[in-house]
């Protein structure tokens, strides 16, 4: 499988199986240029070197079955081309992939954890991985990545989402602070299929995810959400791309994010494209970063490209800015110590993204964790 030659768009111009199609970065590139190429142990330039170790773990519901197979089953890379070149990396050099089918028409009757743990110490050389969700048609599935560890680790995941079904994902970064993790996470959503994503991101040295979205069909329903949580010298950053190709679909992109630290850093970029035969297309991205402490910094690019007139709706807003002096106020004058105040503040500006985590135990458990860096 080699180049596929057809633009995405301007900002999305190679898509390829073949690492060698695309170009080492240099930082230069759009694509890059807020990534810390230094920091990611050679996973951009092939030096990285193959050692580290990575273990997928699934704990599957009795309605779906979990295979480990090996590259040249069909169905890998059928939803996903690579877009850059980390991702072709990962897709020429994993060995195994992991691959969860949810029968037509079936219901889990309990949410699918797969936890991806790194076991590398921090001289440890890379890893690389690949995770399929395969949805068949009418049914519903709830998906949770858990990933923990310390790793030098670059992935794929596919959710594969036919006609009519429902798949809802958590993807929990919650790294060890030594850990770098570059992945693409791509969605292929069938006709009046509803897939729902949650992004968790808090822990690792440098998490670079890239979740992206296609349609096959009128009807189909998107729903991208992210929490983040950036301390000193991290760096966390999520490039979207909803691709609308179709007519009569629907996306909404949410990520909301806080920092704090000396050289904490956030980066998100939110590419929409609605082409010219997409008519009838409505969505919407946002996202906001709050900046706790000086010497924090959040890049935020929402790109928005429309190919027709005919759209129900297209939009986009981002914003980054310190907690506003008049809340804290309002808190402090009813009796209420400052750090508290500000516990306060940062609690609701997560408060509704936390509510659409389904899985009680990672509601829980996010929160606990927002609680801890807060208690930093």
């Amino acid at each position: 499988m080699g180049l596929d030659t057809k633009p995405l768009s301007t900002l999305h111009e190679i898509s390829s199986y073949n690492v060698a199609d695309f170009p080492v970065p240099t930082g230069r590139e759009e694509e890059w240029r807020f990534t810390p190429l230094s920091r990611l142990r050679g996973l951009h330039d092939g030096t990285a070197e193959v050692t580290g170790s990575v273990v997928v773990e699934v704990d599957a519901a009795p309605e779906a079955t979990v295979e480990t197979v090996g590259r040249e089953d069909a169905r890998i890379g059928r939803a996903y081309v690579p877009a850059d070149r980390v991702s072709a990396q990962a897709y020429s050099s994993f060995e195994k992939a992991t691959v969860v089918t949810v029968p037509r028409e079936a219901v889990t009757s309990k949410p699918i954890v797969i936890g991806v743990r790194g076991t590398g110490g921090a001289g440890a050389g890379a890893a690389y991985g690949h995770i399929l969700i395969d949805v068949g048609p009418m049914a519903e599935a709830v998906v949770v990545l858990d990933h923990r560890g310390s790793a030098v680790y670059a992935d794929n995941v596919e959710f594969d989402v036919a006609e009519g079904a429902t798949l809802k994902v958590v993807s929990l970064q919650d790294w060890d602070d030594d850990a770098v993790h570059v992945s693409h996470h791509h969605a292929r959503i069938g006709k009046d299929a509803t897939f729902r994503s949650f992004v968790v991101t808090l822990g690792g040295d440098l998490v670079r995810l890239s979740p992206s979205v296609s349609y096959t069909a009128p009807g189909g329903d998107a729903d991208l959400t992210g929490l983040y949580f950036a301390d000193a010298r991290q760096h966390l950053e999520h490039r979207l791309l909803v691709d609308h190709t179709v007519p009569k679909c629907r996306s909404n992109v949410t990520y909301k994010g806080a920092l704090q630290g000396d050289g904490a850093h956030a980066v998100w970029i939110g590419d929409v494209i609605i082409r010219a035969e997409a008519e009838g297309t409505d969505t919407y991205e946002l996202n906001r970063n709050l900046i706790l402490t000086d010497g924090a910094r959040a890049d935020s690019v929402p790109n928005l490209e429309i190919l027709t007139g005919e759209v129900a709706g297209a939009g986009h807003a981002s914003a980054s800015g310190r907690i506003d002096d008049e809340h804290i106020f309002y808190l402090q004058a009813r009796g209420i110590p400052l750090d508290e105040a500000r516990r306060l503040v940062v609690h609701g500006f997560f408060a509704r993204l936390l509510e659409k985590i389904e899985v009680p135990e990672i509601r829980e458990r996010v929160l606990s964790a927002v609680e801890a860096e807060l208690a930093r």
